[in-house]
């Protein structure tokens, strides 16, 4: 799967927002110039999970949700994962999965 770095700027630009930062703000918060935070924000230049995590930590977000969009916080995020999950999974992979989870959930 590839790593689509537009959209991970477009949410990391969302949670700056969200957060009420500019990006000259973020750009001394992090000590990185405001060119490289806008072309991370367009997808234009990489992050690295380092970075990645640096910018979580002050806009007050998970990685994983920058990431897959996601809320950890979210009730139903686990049924969603587990969607994907089942979703590219044989039926008979499926099975086990279901057998496993219930041996699990009845302990």
């Amino acid at each position: 799967m590839a790593v689509d770095y537009s959209i991970i700027g477009h949410r990391l630009k969302n949670a700056r927002l969200d957060a009420g930062l500019t990006q000259q703000e973020l750009a001394e918060k992090t000590n990185l110039s405001v060119a490289f935070i806008s072309r991370v924000e367009r997808g234009n230049s990489h992050i690295n999970l380092k970075r990645l995590t640096q910018f979580c930590n002050l806009l007050g977000i998970s990685e994983g949700e920058i990431l897959t969009g996601v809320s950890d916080s979210d009730q139903e995020y686990l049924f969603t994962e587990f969607n994907e999950i089942l979703k590219n999974c044989s039926p008979e992979k499926q099975k086990l999965i279901y057998k496993i989870a219930k041996m699990i959930a009845e302990d």
